[in-house]
């Protein structure tokens, strides 16, 4: 697609992307992650022993998926996923005239850090930070170490600094609207580049590097397994790289359908009458009815009852609390399962 708007840009005079191109492609990849979240998710819901796995590991498995895609786009169009999908280039920050296709090795590998390595470190922090509220919320502080004190205390800090970086986007993007900076990222700055619109020369370039792809530089068993991996690695990102650039306006459409904002319509349009218990459960109740009193991890009548909002099982909190902290689901289902399911049970007798 970059490829049959770029003949369309190119005529502009100006070479520097407008503000509404720059954040157009930084939306692109900001609902790429939360659509595939999403899918993964129903996937593993509907075989938790066989797709749990992937839930399990997302942050990890999107971490090599988005190296992946990033790398082969950086190498061979000078931009990122996105940033190509709206016929923008990489260029080095310190040249002003138009400049060829292509990066230097250290812009190169700055680009791919900021883009990939930085966005999980912050997904895992939000996570962790997400974790420890669920913990406040419960009111359960366990004694801590000097260094989980240090730790916590940095994790505090992180909405702080989160504020300061947005602040710092928000007076770049402003710099860069009013043509007093030439990036509107601070990622972009830090990498040493800036974004410039691709023209057809560029377009000339990108089909013939496709046209002819590297050999192996000599004989050697090892260089040429390196080029055998290095051929399937960008064959790989060529299909994921087609996949996602068909199918991005089905993930923008998933990021606004599942967004806060339309949460509510969304629990209106597909909630179901609740379904009855499994016949097991039916058979206690109307029979001997001691085994559903009792909890399913310690095989004990339950103590300070607490369903899982996930599977509709009941155990005792300090045994489910333990098992969700530690395996993010449920012990007898195996439905993905976060602190925030547990809801406690106020019967007449208590």
């Amino acid at each position: 697609m970059a490829e049959a708007g770029a003949h369309l840009t190119s005529t502009v005079v100006s070479e520097q992307p407008s503000v509404f191109e720059v954040l157009a492609q930084e939306s692109l990849m900001e609902a790429v992650r939360p659509a595939l979240k999403h899918a993964v998710k129903v996937l593993a819901e509907s075989n938790p022993s066989r797709f749990g796995f992937l839930w399990r590991s997302f942050d990890e498995l999107y971490l090599l998926l988005d190296l992946l895609l990033q790398n082969h786009f950086l190498s061979n169009c000078s931009a990122s996923f996105s940033e190509n999908f709206y016929g923008l280039k990489r260029v080095s920050g310190r040249q002003r005239l138009p400049v060829r296709l292509g990066m230097t090795r250290t812009s190169r590998w700055w680009s791919l850090l900021l883009l990939c390595l930085l966005p999980y470190l912050q997904a895992k922090l939000e996570a962790t930070l997400a974790r420890q509220r669920d913990e406040e919320d419960f009111s359960i502080r366990l004694a801590q170490t000097r260094s989980q004190r240090l730790y916590r205390a940095a994790v505090a800090a992180y909405p702080y600094v989160s504020s300061a970086w947005q602040t710092w986007i928000f007076c770049q993007q402003l710099l860069f609207v009013f043509g007093v900076s030439r990036t509107h990222s601070p990622l972009l700055w830090l990498a040493g580049v800036r974004l410039e619109r691709l023209n057809a020369q560029d377009i000339r370039d990108m089909e013939r590097k496709a046209r002819t792809p590297g050999r192996p530089a000599g004989g050697s068993v090892m260089q040429r397994a390196w080029w055998m991996m290095s051929q399937a690695a960008r064959g790989m990102a060529v299909s994921v790289s087609s996949s996602l650039s068909m199918g991005v306006f089905f993930l923008q459409f998933l990021e606004w359908w599942y967004s806060s904002e339309n949460l509510s319509t969304v629990k209106a349009l597909t909630s179901l009458p609740a379904p009855p218990p499994p016949l097991h459960l039916q058979q206690d109740q109307d029979g001997l009815g001691s085994e559903s009193r009792n909890c399913p991890l310690c095989r004990k009548p339950h103590t300070n009852a607490t369903v899982l909002s996930t599977s509709g099982f009941v155990f005792c909190y300090r045994c489910i609390y333990t098992y969700v902290k530690s395996n993010h689901r449920c012990p007898v289902t195996g439905y993905p399962t976060e602190l925030q399911h547990l809801i406690k049970i106020y019967s007449p007798e208590s």
